[in-house]
């Protein structure tokens, strides 16, 4: 018979012990910052009816993303992101809900995008959002990104440090109506300034989608700054000011690693103001690891209630799977699962081991038990060292009669026998 596959599909991702340590480490740091910053977790469902799924205004090629399948007379797909469930959730419970609601959701997504490295089709992402009723203060925009810089903080000695860019759609919505572009102009001229960066002929590209007179005003954008812009429109100024006062805020909640980058776009249907993305600073190479901001339209498709909200993601696979490819993080530090591993000598002795093992997981001690009694001393120690355990608790039949046990420190060799209460002492 031929054996089946053993990789697994490609775009899924599989880590081995000490790299799913790490991750879950992260995780739980990461899930700590935003307990304590008052954000609630939300566990929504991975399928959702298709027709929620898809029924979005110009989203490019997003259907082609969704894993669609049907049950009965039910079309399904999987979920891409955190914030399609998140709008049908909110207008569903807008009267259990207290508002501005702040919430997270750390869970697995997936897309049908075809694989290539850091991006996958099923991944670990955390998504954070604020949402109120009517309207929300720039305050809060202010809030999502100083809460998330805390997040990164709390790993930083796993993933290094990051800086944050900020853009805001709003002033590129402005300075499209000062210069009379119109919708396919501006859409054009938006999907240019986004890859800035990555092209050559970003001016060249401008000249052929808006003309010479306006590529040389939005050119002046990144040679003279957006501040030179005050004056123009009273739509500008409001922008611009916007801009100003939310470093401000940035500055006054402690984030001393953001500056304003005004080629930082985001989504051209999706986000209709401050817009934020943060990279790695000691690892360039990566692309933004992180980003987010404010959205006003999404939760009209579930509801007539106008809500506003800010948000912002981190692909925490895509972070941590590349860094772990790269060999950035060190993982020996999480080979070790355990302290203590309990050997037997004997099935006799088997139940006093057994109370040996309850004691130290009692005391909180990370321990398990060799529980092949009929292997010999010598493999049952070669497994002690192999899963890196600190100490070796061995029980035979002197340990049993006098109801002592043998501890081996794992690193000096050095052995000693003591009361199992003395032994739980020492490993702690």
């Amino acid at each position: 018979m031929d054996l089946k596959p053993t990789k697994p599909l490609s775009g899924f991702i599989e880590l081995l012990p000490a790299q799913q340590r790490c991750f879950d480490e992260c995780a739980r740091r990461m899930q700590a910052v935003l307990k304590n910053a008052g954000y609630s977790r939300l566990d929504l469902p991975a399928i959702e009816r298709a027709e929620v799924l898809t029924d979005k205004d110009n989203w490019d090629e997003i259907e082609t993303q969704i894993f669609l399948f049907q049950k009965g007379d039910t079309k399904m797909g999987l979920r891409y992101d955190g914030t399609v469930g998140l709008s049908r959730f909110v207008a569903g419970h807008m009267n259990d809900l207290t508002f501005p609601f702040y919430t997270y959701q750390f869970a697995r997504n997936y897309r049908g995008e075809r694989p290539q490295r850091g991006r996958y089709r099923e991944f670990w992402q955390l998504d954070i959002d604020i949402l109120g009723v009517q309207n929300l203060s720039l305050n809060y925009d202010a809030e999502i990104v100083a809460t998330l810089a805390r997040v990164y903080e709390s790993v930083a000695d796993i993933v290094g440090a990051v800086k944050i860019k900020v853009g805001n759609r709003r002033f590129w919505n402005a300075m499209f109506a000062y210069l009379n572009l119109d919708e396919k102009q501006s859409r054009d001229a938006f999907v240019l300034i986004d890859k800035r960066d990555k092209i050559t002929d970003f001016v060249e590209g401008l000249v052929e989608t808006v003309g010479e007179s306006a590529a040389k005003e939005i050119d002046a954008v990144f040679k003279d700054g957006y501040r030179s812009f005050v004056g123009k429109t009273g739509e500008l100024d409001a922008a611009i000011a916007e801009m100003d006062r939310f470093m401000e805020l940035l500055g006054a909640m402690g984030v001393k690693n953001a500056e304003i980058d005004v080629s930082i776009m985001r989504g051209h249907s999706y986000y209709t103001g401050i817009v934020f993305e943060f990279f790695s600073v000691d690892y360039p190479e990566l692309p933004a690891v992180g980003g987010g901001g404010r959205y006003e339209n999404l939760v009209s498709k579930f509801s007539k209630t106008k809500i506003v909200g800010v948000g912002a993601s981190i692909g925490v696979s895509r972070l941590l799977v590349a860094l772990m490819e790269m060999g950035k993080i060190d993982l020996s530090k999480w080979e070790k699962s355990v302290d203590v591993a309990v050997l037997v000598m004997g099935d006799e002795n088997m139940p006093y081991a057994m109370s040996v093992l309850n004691a130290l997981r009692d005391a909180a001690v990370p321990s398990v038990a060799f529980l092949d009694t009929d292997k010999k001393f010598k493999n049952q120690i070669e497994y002690a060292d192999k899963i890196m355990a600190k100490f070796s608790m061995i029980i035979g039949t002197d340990e049993v009669k006098n109801k002592v046990v043998t501890v081996k420190d794992m690193a000096t060799g050095k052995q000693q026998t003591l009361p199992f209460v003395d032994a739980i002492k020492l490993v702690k």
